[in-house]
């Protein structure tokens, strides 16, 4: 059971190092510092308005106690020592109250002091943390540009690798219909294979077209050499006759050259 938490916990920690992005977990870490100064800045604010209350209290009780320090004096005078003692020992009990609102007084001022530089501290540490986490997630999208630059240029990308694959496999299969095509060329040629359109060609076959087509050029370069000598007399007749004279000779040596080939 160790071993396979282990293992658990090992593939788990693999899993979250290739899904975490420094880049967000820079943002969020932000966004956590920027909660907790605000959380500050309400603590003081809290602080602030406590401090006030105990002040206006203050000011209340304190005005109290001039006003019955007042009535005691008018009772005083008229004669009323009952109420002037009254007055007094209410009064007093009023001085208390303040004496001990002065001290609460002072202890929220203390921890507003505090918190005013705690969220002063905090802010800067903020501040600086936003500068240092917009240059790393410059840098570290800088170095990624870089390193898919350098994968793409030296193939060893996913991508790419992907492409090269293709590319070679489509060279593969352009190679194998290459080698196909010149195959059954040559074995036409041989005769190894029989062309079903009934076009194919031996090389008697081949021989005869080639005379041929070298009679019909000597008849015109015959016909052309008459024309050009006045070829519409009786010169110009006897040199088609005599054109006419190797055509059938070139005849007679087509007629013949199967038979010299079969021999």
């Amino acid at each position: 059971m160790k071993r396979m938490g282990m293992i658990f916990r090992a593939k788990a920690n693999k899993a979250l190092d290739r899904a975490e992005d420094p880049r967000e977990t820079l943002d969020y870490s932000y966004q956590k510092q920027l909660e907790l100064l605000q959380k500050v800045r309400r603590g003081v604010a809290d602080v602030a308005t406590s401090r006030k209350r105990l002040e206006l209290q203050m000011t209340q009780l304190q005005g109290q106690s001039s006003k019955l320090e007042e009535q005691g004096k008018k009772a005083l005078a008229l004669g009323r020592e009952d109420l002037a003692r009254e007055a007094l020992s209410r009064r007093s009990a009023l001085q208390q109250q303040v004496t001990d609102l002065e001290g609460q007084h002072q202890t929220l001022q203390g921890e507003e002091e505090k918190l005013t530089l705690a969220a002063q501290r905090l802010q800067a540490k903020v501040d600086a943390f936003r500068t240092k986490k917009e240059t790393i997630k410059a840098t570290y999208t800088a170095a990624q540009a870089q390193t898919r630059i350098g994968e793409a240029f030296s193939g060893i990308s996913e991508e790419m690798g992907d492409v090269g694959m293709a590319i070679q496999r489509a060279e593969d299969k352009t190679a194998q219909l290459q080698a196909r095509s010149g195959a059954i060329d040559e074995l036409l040629a041989s005769g190894a294979l029989d062309d079903p359109s009934g076009m194919a060609r031996d090389d008697i076959s081949a021989e005869l077209d080639r005379l041929s087509g070298g009679s019909d050029v000597e008849l015109e370069l015959q016909r052309m050499k008459a024309e050009l000598a006045g070829g519409s007399g009786s010169g110009g007749q006897q040199a088609i006759e005599g054109g006419q004279d190797q055509e059938g000779q070139a005849n007679g040596r087509q007629q013949d050259a199967p038979r010299f080939n079969k021999e």
